[in-house]
C-alpha cells in the first residue's frame, strides 16, 4: 500500500510543477486546468430537465436561483484523475488563486470531488519557495462570501445574456450577444464615435516667434533662444484649440479673439521692426512624484502605451510570468506593497542609483478606483529581493522580458525620490507698428522646466494616452529659458503665422478604454481583457492601429439597448451592480435577495440591489422589462441618419446607404450602395455618402460579350472593391406571383459569374480577357494522390489561396492562381499552415514529434490566440496554459482530445422537430437547502 500523501490542487500545470519542486515527495501537486464545471447551455441539459425550471437558463429562478452545473466534457478525465489522487491522500490543500474566481474554482472542486479528508485553503500572492512554505503554515477555511459573489456574477451574466440577446437576434441580427460589461464598453466606444460624427471643426490662426535676450551688441552670447506663442492681442486672449467646444464655437464669447489669417499676417508684419521686452517673469518649484506600482488595470494601460500590447496579450504574458515565479499575482486592484517588497525596492534603488535617490520614509499607496477589492499586493517582481532585468535576461525573452522589465522599473521607481526642478513662465510683448493692428499690444508667452534632480525619472517615466499626451507631455518636457528679468530687451526673429483646425475627441484605445471603465467602476479589471476581446470578436469594434472603431452593427445594438434597456447600459447603474457584488463578497448583502430584485423587481422587505429605481426605472426587474418591451421598430433601430435624407441601414449582409430623398418610381426601392469596411462611421459624411451612392448607381463599364453565354461582361465597384461580373438578362416572372413566391423564384435562378479584380488591376484598365480569366476561377489544380481530394486555386476576400477539402493555404501571389502546378501545390501543403495574407511565421515553440501523426508539434499564435498544432490538427490552448508553460506531454494530450472529438458538426436547419435524445441518467437528488451546496448539482 502506497504511503498517504498530501494532495495540493492548483489551476495550471505550470504552477503545479513549480510548487511541486518546492514541496518535495510528501506532497502531490495536481492541476485542475482552470474551471472544471459551469452552467451548461440549456440545449445541452438532460432531456428530462429541458422543460423543467432549469430549461431556460440552467438556473431555477423560482427556487433561490439554484444553478445546475455540469463538468466540462474535456475535464471529465481530469476530474477522474483528481478523484484517484484524492483516494491516496490524507489531506487536501486547495491552492487556487485568492480572488473570487479562484475561490469559486476551489468550491467547485469540493462539490465535485466530495473529499472525506481534511480540506484546507492555501493562498499566496507569488510562487517562491518562501511564499509557498508560508502559505502551508497559514491555511484558512473556504471563503463562502467570495464564492457567493462569484456565483452571483455568473448567474447574473446568464440571466442578462439569455434574456437580452434574443431581442438582438430578432431585431438586429442572429448570433449577437449582450452582456453586463461588454454592452457598456461598446456603448462607450459608440458614444465617442457619435461625438466625432457631431464634431464641427474650428479654424484658427496663431503667431509664434523665436526670442533671445538682447544686449548692446545684439543677442546675448551663450544664452539660449526660445520659442513663444502669441497669447494676447489688444488686451484680449488669443484663442487656441482648447478654447473651442465640439460644435466649433468659442466656449467664452467675450475677452477672447479668434485670429483669422489676415489678422495673424497683419500681426507678423507689424512686429517686424517692433521692440520686444519682458513684461513679467514667474519662477516656481517643480516637483513630480512617481506613479504607484501596477494594478491589473494600470498594467494593461501601460503595456498598451509603452509595449503596444493588447490587453489580452499583456494578461497572457503576465500569467506566464506569475506561474513561473517571476512576478506576484497579476489580478489585483491594490497598488500597495508589502513591507518586504517595499524594503527590497528601496534597497535596490539605493544600490543602483545611490542613497540620495531614496526618500527618508517608505512611500505608501492606496487605490483610488471605485469598488477596489481583492486583498492582494500590487503587481511586482516576486521574492523578498528583486532580480534585475539583466539577471533574468537569459531566462526570459520577447514579450515576457519586456513586461518583466516594465514591472521591475515601475516597482523600483515607486519607492524613489521625487523629481525636483523649477518652472519659469515668461510674458513678453511689443507694440505693433503699422497696418490694421497699429498701436495694439501683442503679448507672447513661453514656459520652461529645468529638472535639477531626476529622482525616480532615472528609472521610469509613466506613459500618457493620446488625448492627454500633448498637454501633459508639454508640461513635463524639459526646456531651459535664458536668464532674464522684467524689463529686459529681447530680439524677435522667425515670426510666423500658422493656421490650425481643432480635432475631434480621440478614439478609445484599449488602454484608455480600460482606464474609462475602471474610473466609472464598471466591471473588474481582471475581466477587461476578455471584455475587449469579446466586443472585437462579436464584430462590434474593429481596430485601426491602436484605435478602437465601432462598426455600424454596434450603433444598431447600442441604439436598441439605449431605447429599450436603458438602465442596463447606464454607467451608474452598472457601477452600482458592481458595488453590490462587492458587498456580497464582503458578506454584507444576501445574494438570493439581490438576484430576486434584479430579476423579479422590488418586493417588500427585499434587501436586494442598492439602486433605488431597479432595472426598469419603475421598480420592476429584468423579466418584466423583457416581457413588456412592446413593439420595436427594427427598421428604425438599424438606421442612422447621415443627413439630407441619406441614412445608413444595418442589413443582413452588412451596412448600406439608402437615399430617401431621391425620386423613385412607385414600388421601386430608393438608391442604395454598400458601405465599404474601411470607411469609419465618422468618415461617412454626406459628401462621402453621395460619392458611394453615385458609384453604386454606376452600371459599370461593359468589357465585351462572354464567348460561351453571349451575356455582357461588366466591371464595376462593390462593397469589397472592384469586380467583374456577367450581366444576366432580366427574368421573365409571372406578374401575379406573391412577394414570397417571387422571392423564391428569384433565388432559384442561376447566379452570374463574378470575380474580384486583382490588386494589380483597375476598373479603367481591366480587359475582357482579364475578366474571363478571373471568372474562370476556381481553377482545378489537380488531385491529392494520398487523400483523393481535389485541389483548387481560388481568390478570396483575404487574397489568393489553395483549397483541399476544408484545408486552405495561402498562395504567394495572385498570379500563382493561374500558374501553380499540382507538384507545387502539394509542396505548399507539406509546409506549416500560414495565417491569412502572411508568410509563414516561425512558431513560438517546438515540442518534438507527435506520436500519433509523426509530425512536429508547434505552438503558434493565431487569430484567436495561441494554439498547438502538428500540421493536421489544431487545438487552442486552454486559458490557463501559456505558450511558455505548455509541455510536450500536455500538447500531445490536447491534440489527442481534439482528434477524439472528430470533425465539427455542421449546423443544419430541420423542418421537423429534432429527434428526442435518449434519456440520460436523472440528475442527483437535490440536497437539503444549505448555502454551501444549493448549487452543487
Amino acid at each position: 500500500m502506497s504511503q498517504a500523501r498530501k494532495l495540493v490542487i492548483v489551476e495550471s500545470p505550470t504552477k503545479a510543477r513549480k510548487i511541486q519542486s518546492y514541496l518535495g515527495d510528501d506532497y502531490e501537486v495536481e492541476a485542475s486546468v482552470g474551471h472544471i464545471r459551469d452552467l451548461p447551455q440549456p440545449k445541452d441539459l438532460p432531456a428530462e430537465m429541458k422543460k423543467g425550471p432549469y430549461g431556460k437558463f440552467s438556473v431555477d429562478v423560482d427556487n433561490g436561483f439554484d444553478p445546475y452545473y455540469v463538468v466540462h466534457a474535456d475535464k471529465k478525465k481530469k476530474v477522474s484523475e483528481l478523484k484517484k489522487a484524492l483516494k491516496d491522500a490524507d489531506e487536501l490543500f486547495l491552492a487556487t488563486d485568492e480572488d473570487r474566481e479562484g475561490e469559486a474554482i476551489a468550491w467547485h472542486l469540493i462539490q465535485e470531488l466530495k473529499p472525506k479528508v481534511p480540506v484546507k485553503r492555501m493562498v499566496f500572492h507569488e510562487i517562491t519557495r518562501d511564499a509557498i512554505l508560508r502559505a502551508l503554515e497559514n491555511t484558512r477555511e473556504l471563503d463562502q462570501d467570495l464564492v457567493d459573489a462569484q456565483e452571483t456574477r455568473r448567474i447574473l451574466d446568464r440571466l442578462y445574456g439569455y434574456e437580452v440577446s434574443p431581442v438582438l437576434w430578432r431585431k438586429v441580427r442572429q448570433g449577437l450577444s449582450a452582456g453586463r460589461v461588454q454592452s457598456v464598453a461598446t456603448r462607450l466606444v459608440v458614444e465617442r464615435e457619435r461625438e466625432r460624427m457631431a464634431f464641427v471643426s474650428a479654424d484658427y490662426w496663431d503667431v509664434a516667434g523665436t526670442f533671445a535676450v538682447a544686449d548692446d551688441g545684439g543677442a546675448a552670447s551663450g544664452q539660449p533662444s526660445f520659442r513663444a506663442r502669441l497669447t494676447q492681442l489688444a488686451g484680449a486672449k488669443v484663442a487656441s484649440g482648447r478654447d473651442f467646444d465640439d460644435r466649433g464655437r468659442l466656449k467664452v464669447r467675450t475677452g477672447v479673439v479668434q485670429l483669422s489669417e489676415s489678422t495673424a499676417t497683419a500681426v507678423v508684419s507689424g512686429l517686424q521692426a517692433a521692440d520686444f521686452s519682458v513684461r513679467s517673469l514667474e519662477t516656481k518649484p517643480y516637483t513630480r512624484r512617481p506613479a504607484a506600482p501596477f494594478t491589473t488595470s494600470t498594467l494593461q494601460q501601460e503595456a498598451g502605451r509603452k509595449l503596444r500590447m493588447s490587453s489580452r496579450q499583456a494578461m497572457r504574458t503576465a500569467q506566464g510570468l506569475y506561474e513561473n515565479g517571476y512576478i506576484t499575482y497579476m489580478r489585483t486592484d491594490s497598488p500597495s506593497l508589502s513591507a518586504e517588497a517595499t524594503s527590497a525596492a528601496r534597497r535596490q534603488a539605493a544600490e543602483l542609483y545611490g542613497p540620495e535617490y531614496v526618500p527618508g520614509a517608505p512611500r505608501l499607496y492606496q487605490s483610488k478606483s471605485k469598488g477596489a477589492q481583492e486583498a492582494h499586493e500590487a503587481i511586482r517582481p516576486a521574492g523578498d529581493s528583486f532580480r534585475t532585468p539583466a539577471q533574468v535576461a537569459g531566462e526570459l525573452s520577447g514579450d515576457q522580458f519586456r513586461l518583466y522589465e516594465l514591472i521591475w522599473k515601475r516597482t523600483v521607481a515607486s519607492q524613489m525620490a521625487d523629481a525636483k526642478g523649477s518652472t519659469a513662465s515668461v510674458r513678453l510683448g511689443a507694440t505693433i507698428v503699422g497696418g490694421e493692428q497699429d498701436g495694439n499690444e501683442a503679448v507672447f508667452s513661453a514656459s520652461g522646466t529645468v529638472i535639477s534632480f531626476r529622482g525616480f525619472l532615472a528609472a521610469y517615466e509613466e506613459g500618457a494616452d493620446a488625448d492627454t499626451e500633448a498637454a501633459e507631455g508639454a508640461a513635463a518636457k524639459e526646456t531651459r529659458l535664458p536668464t532674464m528679468s522684467e524689463g529686459d530687451a529681447l530680439t524677435g526673429t522667425d515670426l510666423t503665422a500658422d493656421g490650425h483646425s481643432t480635432s475631434p475627441p480621440a478614439r478609445y484605445t484599449e488602454a484608455s478604454l480600460v482606464k474609462a471603465l475602471e474610473e466609472r467602476g464598471i466591471g473588474r479589471p481582471s475581466t477587461y481583457a476578455a471584455t475587449i476581446s469579446t466586443i472585437q470578436d462579436r464584430g462590434y469594434v474593429i481596430t485601426r492601429g491602436q484605435a478602437l472603431v465601432p462598426t455600424w452593427l454596434a450603433f444598431a445594438v447600442i441604439r436598441l439597448l439605449e431605447e429599450h434597456f436603458d438602465r442596463l447600459v447606464d454607467y451608474d447603474f452598472t457601477a452600482t451592480m458592481e458595488a453590490d457584488l462587492d458587498q456580497i463578497a464582503a458578506g454584507s448583502r444576501e445574494r438570493v435577495a439581490w438576484l430576486k430584485e434584479f430579476y423579479f423587481g422590488e418586493a417588500p422587505g427585499n434587501l436586494g440591489t442598492s439602486d433605488e429605481l431597479g432595472v426598469d426605472s419603475d421598480g420592476g426587474g429584468l423579466r418584466a422589462l423583457v416581457a413588456n418591451l412592446g413593439e420595436i421598430d427594427a427598421a428604425a433601430i438599424n438606421s442612422v441618419d447621415i443627413g439630407e435624407g441619406i441614412r445608413v441601414r444595418v442589413g443582413r449582409y452588412g451596412p448600406y446607404l439608402e437615399d430617401l430623398a431621391a425620386e423613385v418610381e412607385e414600388g421601386k426601392t430608393p438608391p442604395r450602395a454598400s458601405v465599404p469596411d474601411d470607411v469609419a462611421p465618422d468618415e461617412l459624411t454626406v459628401a462621402k455618402a453621395r460619392e458611394l451612392l453615385a458609384a453604386g448607381a454606376d452600371d459599370g463599364r461593359v468589357l465585351g460579350t462572354h464567348p460561351e453565354t453571349g451575356n455582357p461582361v461588366i466591371a464595376k465597384n462593390g462593397r469589397y472593391g472592384p469586380y467583374v461580373t456577367e450581366q444576366l438578362p432580366e427574368p421573365d416572372l409571372d406578374p401575379d406571383l406573391s412577394a414570397a413566391a417571387k422571392k423564391r423564384a428569384l433565388a432559384a435562378l442561376p447566379k452570374p459569374k463574378t470575380a474580384s479584380l486583382l490588386k494589380t488591376q483597375s476598373l479603367d484598365s481591366v480587359t475582357l480577357e482579364d475578366a474571363l480569366q478571373l471568372m474562370s476561377l476556381p481553377r482545378v489544380v489537380g488531385t491529392d494522390p494520398e487523400s483523393g481530394d481535389e485541389i483548387t486555386a481560388q481568390n478570396g476576400r483575404y487574397g489568393p489561396y489553395l483549397k483541399k477539402g476544408t484545408d486552405s493555404r495561402t498562395l504567394p501571389s495572385e498570379e500563382a492562381m493561374f500558374t501553380v502546378t499540382l507538384e507545387e501545390a502539394l509542396e505548399i501543403y507539406k509546409q506549416p499552415k500560414r495565417g491569412r495574407g502572411r508568410t509563414a511565421t516561425p512558431p513560438l515553440r517546438e515540442l518534438g514529434d507527435d506520436p500519433n501523426s509523426g509530425k512536429p508539434i508547434q505552438v503558434k499564435d493565431g487569430r484567436f490566440g495561441p494554439y498547438v498544432t502538428d500540421g493536421e490538427t489544431n487545438r487552442t490552448l486552454p486559458r490557463d496554459v501559456t505558450p511558455e508553460s505548455i509541455t510536450a506531454e500536455r500538447a500531445i494530450e490536447l491534440l489527442a482530445e481534439k482528434r477524439a472529438q472528430g470533425p465539427a458538426k455542421k449546423r443544419t436547419t430541420r423542418a421537423s422537430t429534432a429527434k428526442k435524445p435518449a434519456a440520460k441518467k436523472a440528475p442527483a437528488k437535490k440536497p437539503a437547502a444549505k448555502k454551501a451546496s444549493s448549487s452543487s448539482k
